[in-house]
């Protein structure tokens, strides 16, 4: 199976969470952020990830990849129930950190940003959503700080370093990739059960942190 993805993009992690936890092999293929041709030839649109199954057919959308790759052997790995506190979590957080995100993204040596041109593309379209990166920098800090008290919140439903709530669930799948993107932000303060969650979810689904590139 081909996983065609983006580095930066947290629904990609989720696509690939799933392969690393059950040991899958899968051929990871990064499209360029520009590249519109083949994600519509995939599937119709630009979206990212896009799981190419052994028959050729292209699935998109990161949880029906998860499901379809979980059960393929009939033996599911995510039984575990989920945690409103977390999803409440999820929400609020999601409801700010891509302003404190996106710009370092823009900068960053993700494989996707391979020529300048696919760099721009992306600047331009998130500029367009978001605002200037100029300005949104210049509010890095109380975002820093909100995310790190947000994060000393999170610490308390930590159950298990292994599955966020004892057993792995749905929401380790919408977790982990959060978590992974801060990395890429210099000064947060990460509680020490996020940071052990963090690490041991990285190890488990063999998918790279982002602190090397960190700013």
């Amino acid at each position: 199976m081909k996983l065609y993805i983006y580095e930066h993009c947290p629904f990609c992690v989720k696509a690939r969470m799933i392969f690393g936890l059950k040991n899958l092999p899968v051929e990871l293929i990064v499209m360029q952020n520009d590249d519109e041709q083949l994600p519509n030839k995939l599937v119709g649109q630009k979206m990212a990830p896009i799981l190419q199954k052994e028959d050729g057919s292209a699935m998109p959308e990161s949880m029906d990849i998860v499901h379809y790759v979980d059960n393929l052997d009939h033996q599911p790995l995510l039984q575990g129930s989920t945690n409103p506190a977390i999803q409440d979590w999820l929400r609020r957080v999601n409801g700010y950190i891509n302003k404190l995100l996106i710009p370092r993204i823009a900068e960053a040596g993700f494989a996707e940003f391979a020529t300048p041109e696919a760099r721009r593309y992306f600047r331009e379209k998130k500029q367009a959503s978001l605002g200037d990166f100029a300005e949104l920098r210049k509010h890095a800090p109380g975002l820093i700080k909100n995310i790190s008290d947000d994060l000393r919140q999170l610490d308390k439903l930590i159950v298990k370093p292994n599955a966020v709530n004892g057993e792995l669930s749905e929401d380790d799948l919408h977790l982990f990739p959060l978590l992974r993107s801060l990395t890429l932000v210099s000064g947060i303060e990460w509680p020490s059960r996020v940071a052990d969650y963090r690490d041991n979810m990285a190890k488990q689904t063999q998918i790279n942190l982002l602190s090397s590139l960190a700013a």
